[in-house]
Protein backbone atom coordinates (compact mmCIF):
# COMPACT_ATOMS: atom_id res chain seq x y z
CA UNK A 1 0.00 0.00 0.00
CA UNK A 2 0.73 3.41 -0.65
CA UNK A 3 1.86 6.16 1.85
CA UNK A 4 -0.46 9.22 1.31
CA UNK A 5 -0.27 13.00 2.69
CA UNK A 6 -2.96 15.26 2.98
CA UNK A 7 -2.30 18.95 3.11
CA UNK A 8 -5.20 20.86 4.04
CA UNK A 9 -4.52 24.31 4.53
CA UNK A 10 -8.15 25.50 3.82
CA UNK A 11 -10.23 26.92 6.40
CA UNK A 12 -14.05 26.65 6.81
CA UNK A 13 -14.83 29.68 4.82
CA UNK A 14 -14.00 27.14 1.98
CA UNK A 15 -16.20 24.36 3.29
CA UNK A 16 -16.29 22.56 0.05
CA UNK A 17 -12.60 22.81 -0.39
CA UNK A 18 -11.55 21.56 3.49
CA UNK A 19 -14.22 18.43 3.51
CA UNK A 20 -12.89 17.09 0.05
CA UNK A 21 -9.64 16.90 1.77
CA UNK A 22 -10.85 15.07 4.95
CA UNK A 23 -13.00 12.78 2.37
CA UNK A 24 -10.05 11.71 0.16
CA UNK A 25 -7.62 11.57 3.28
CA UNK A 26 -10.25 9.24 4.95
CA UNK A 27 -10.94 7.45 1.61
CA UNK A 28 -7.30 6.44 1.18
CA UNK A 29 -7.51 5.45 4.75
CA UNK A 30 -10.33 3.12 4.16
CA UNK A 31 -8.30 1.46 0.94
CA UNK A 32 -5.85 0.54 3.16
CA UNK A 33 -3.31 3.38 2.84
CA UNK A 34 -0.79 4.75 5.53
CA UNK A 35 -2.50 8.33 5.77
CA UNK A 36 -0.98 11.44 7.28
CA UNK A 37 -3.04 14.53 7.45
CA UNK A 38 -1.17 18.04 7.95
CA UNK A 39 -3.66 21.23 9.19
CA UNK A 40 -1.77 24.31 8.45
CA UNK A 41 -2.44 27.88 8.03
CA UNK A 42 -6.66 28.60 8.43
CA UNK A 43 -7.27 25.02 8.08
CA UNK A 44 -6.19 24.31 11.88
CA UNK A 45 -10.05 25.61 12.44
CA UNK A 46 -10.85 22.80 11.30
CA UNK A 47 -10.23 20.82 14.25
CA UNK A 48 -11.64 22.55 16.62
CA UNK A 49 -14.78 21.26 18.08
CA UNK A 50 -17.13 24.64 16.94
CA UNK A 51 -15.83 23.61 13.56
CA UNK A 52 -16.19 19.83 13.58
CA UNK A 53 -19.49 20.40 14.38
CA UNK A 54 -20.45 22.83 11.97
CA UNK A 55 -18.65 22.77 8.65
CA UNK A 56 -20.25 20.39 6.21
CA UNK A 57 -19.16 20.57 2.34
CA UNK A 58 -21.93 19.79 -0.93
CA UNK A 59 -21.82 16.68 -1.51
CA UNK A 60 -17.89 16.23 0.38
CA UNK A 61 -19.47 15.28 3.78
CA UNK A 62 -19.09 16.72 7.16
CA UNK A 63 -16.19 17.14 9.44
CA UNK A 64 -18.06 15.29 12.28
CA UNK A 65 -18.14 12.16 10.06
CA UNK A 66 -14.51 12.64 8.55
CA UNK A 67 -12.51 13.84 11.32
CA UNK A 68 -13.22 10.72 13.88
CA UNK A 69 -13.11 8.35 10.95
CA UNK A 70 -9.92 9.37 10.07
CA UNK A 71 -9.32 8.88 13.64
CA UNK A 72 -10.53 4.87 13.54
CA UNK A 73 -8.85 4.68 10.14
CA UNK A 74 -5.62 4.70 11.45
CA UNK A 75 -4.62 8.38 10.45
CA UNK A 76 -2.47 10.34 11.98
CA UNK A 77 -2.59 14.15 12.25
CA UNK A 78 -0.18 16.66 12.20
CA UNK A 79 -1.23 20.42 13.40
CA UNK A 80 0.93 23.24 12.59
CA UNK A 81 2.32 24.75 15.61
CA UNK A 82 2.86 27.75 14.16
CA UNK A 83 -0.53 28.58 12.83
CA UNK A 84 -2.15 27.24 15.50
CA UNK A 85 -0.57 29.94 17.78
CA UNK A 86 -0.78 32.69 15.29
CA UNK A 87 -4.65 31.48 15.36
CA UNK A 88 -4.99 31.77 19.36
CA UNK A 89 -5.23 27.69 19.57
CA UNK A 90 -3.68 25.93 22.67
CA UNK A 91 -2.85 21.80 23.19
CA UNK A 92 -6.73 21.99 23.98
CA UNK A 93 -6.76 22.10 20.21
CA UNK A 94 -5.33 18.67 19.98
CA UNK A 95 -7.85 16.59 22.98
CA UNK A 96 -9.06 13.54 21.59
CA UNK A 97 -7.28 13.52 18.01
CA UNK A 98 -4.69 11.26 17.14
CA UNK A 99 -2.91 14.89 16.90
CA UNK A 100 0.41 16.57 17.31
CA UNK A 101 2.17 19.92 16.49
CA UNK A 102 4.31 20.19 14.26
CA UNK A 103 6.70 22.32 12.44
CA UNK A 104 7.17 22.71 8.77
CA UNK A 105 10.09 20.42 8.73
CA UNK A 106 8.05 17.43 9.55
CA UNK A 107 5.76 18.50 6.48
CA UNK A 108 8.61 18.79 4.56
CA UNK A 109 10.09 14.75 5.83
CA UNK A 110 6.80 13.61 5.15
CA UNK A 111 5.95 14.91 2.31
CA UNK A 112 9.18 13.25 1.27
CA UNK A 113 8.76 10.12 2.73
CA UNK A 114 5.00 9.82 0.46
CA UNK A 115 3.88 8.18 -2.30
CA UNK A 116 1.56 10.81 -2.92
CA UNK A 117 0.92 14.01 -1.81
CA UNK A 118 -2.14 15.70 -2.22
CA UNK A 119 -3.33 19.10 -1.11
CA UNK A 120 -6.32 21.56 -0.04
Amino acid sequence: MANVLVHIHTGPENANKATLGCLVALTAAKAGHDVSVFFAADGVHLLSEEHISSVEGQGTGALADHVPALAEAGARFYVSGKSAKARGYDDGLLAGLPAEFAMPDKLVALSLEADTTLSY
